[in-house]
């Protein structure tokens, strides 16, 4: 389709979807209103912003697909118990004498392995506060450990945001989750240490906060660990072996593999449902970003932040984390702003000869900068985990921030600068 929207039309309707969802409307409907405002203040018609939005919505489909098939495996996880016994295992493991870098590796490898950073971090927020209690650790040093480790788990993960990311680049998903390790590392190393300086910073956790936790009929963290090891197994048969077996079919395997060495094949359907249940917020949130996506990849709002980084002396491979950066601002949600920042600017990216692995790492990486801002759920299902009041979470913001704001420079840096001038 050869209609073009204006830049200012595209504007606005991002802003509208913003000022929506901070209204507390439904976000897809925000997204969805966003988007036919915006295609028609731009000058479209209105048949041809639904045609618009119809096909920006079309092309999110196949990552909706396999983001649903991923529900078994996170519903495995979260409903056996098995989230809960890796996250254990873990600060076990590492020990409480360094409580915070426990917190953030638990939470990263949760993240890591197929858990929603959002879930993740209320799964180990029982942990978190005990711990806290225990070793004198503020409330904002302990959220900020696990999301920092949330953060950095996402960026290699088979959660949505990668499989949105992969899937509008058209490149493996285990690729885009290697790509994902350095910067991570890098983002949970910075977590620690800025929550190590936050320690005592904040709200004290009190004893009554602290909830007991009951382990029993819980899996062993052998048995736990199973589910996500036979989806990455089987997802890395491509990269090591040229066999291709995609999400949809390795998502769902693992969490069928899991609950039969859990001995609890019997509720299956029980977490399917559940984890279906948790994805299909996320697969429809997609539909609208998809819809929101179709206006400004057709209108001059693209345009306008290439002329803008060229204008300030920025190389081509520069896009990518900013378009992330600036979707994952205007959804509050990495899944969201890796969706559009990666469907109307990874063509444009191909074009201006940013390799497809390289774009779809950076805008990736962008995406967990600024995805925690106050309209989106993720900033209060957080504040929640550990009791935190909400002018209290707002001071987060800033640390959080400059964990994603380091992945996003060690991912540019990797995969923009150093391979810009190979």
């Amino acid at each position: 389709m050869d209609v073009q929207v204006t830049a200012i039309g595209a504007l606005l309707g991002l802003i509208i979807a913003i000022v929506m969802i901070l209204r507390k409307i439904p976000p897809v409907y925000a997204l969805m209103a966003g988007a036919l405002t915006g295609g028609i203040v731009g000058g479209a018609s209105i048949v041809d912003t639904v045609d618009l939005m119809i096909g920006g919505a079309g092309g999110i489909i196949p990552a909706v697909l396999r983001i649903l098939a991923a529900g078994v495996l996170a519903g495995v996880l979260i409903e056996s118990g098995a989230a809960a016994t890796i996250a254990q295992g873990i600060v076990k493991r590492v020990g409480q004498t360094r409580a915070l870098l426990a917190l953030a590796v638990a939470t990263m490898i949760l993240t890591a392995v197929g858990v929603f950073v959002d879930v993740a971090v209320i799964t180990v927020a029982p942990i978190a506060l005990a711990i806290a209690s225990q070793a004198g650790l503020s409330k904002t040093a302990i959220l900020l450990a696990m999301i920092g480790g949330g953060k950095a788990g996402n960026i290699m993960s088979p959660n949505p945001n990668t499989i949105a990311v992969s899937e509008a680049f058209n490149v493996p998903l285990t690729s885009v989750m290697a790509a994902g390790i350095i910067p991570a590392a890098f983002g949970v190393t910075a977590t620690y240490f800025i929550a190590k300086r936050l320690s005592n910073k904040g709200t004290a956790v009190k004893l009554e906060e602290v909830e007991s936790t009951n382990a029993e009929g819980a899996p062993s963290f052998a048995a736990a660990i199973v589910a996500p090891l036979v989806a990455i197994i089987l997802l890395m048969l491509r990269p090591l072996f040229d066999i291709v077996v995609d999400p949809m079919i390795a998502l769902p395997l693992g969490g069928l593999a899991g609950a039969l060495v859990m001995g609890k094949f019997k509720k299956m359907n029980q977490y399917a449902i559940s984890g279906l249940n948790k994805m299909a917020g996320v697969a429809i949130l997609l539909i609208g970003t998809g819809a929101i996506a179709g206006i400004i990849s057709n209108s001059g709002l693209r345009d306008v932040l290439i002329n803008g980084l060229d204008g300030l002396g920025l190389p081509a491979y520069a896009l990518a984390p900013a378009s992330g950066i600036f979707m994952s601002a205007a959804t509050a949600s990495t899944t969201a702003g890796s969706a559009v920042a990666s469907s109307v600017f990874g063509a444009t990216l191909l074009e201006l000869g940013v390799a497809g692995l390289a774009g779809a790492a950076m805008v990736h990486a962008g995406a967990t900068v600024l995805d925690h801002l106050p309209h989106g759920s993720f900033f209060h299902a957080t504040a929640g985990s550990v009791g935190m009041q909400i002018n209290e979470r707002l001071k987060l913001i800033p640390y959080e921030s400059l964990v994603g704001l380091i992945m996003a420079i060690v991912s540019t840096l990797i995969f923009g600068v150093f391979q810009w001038f190979l």
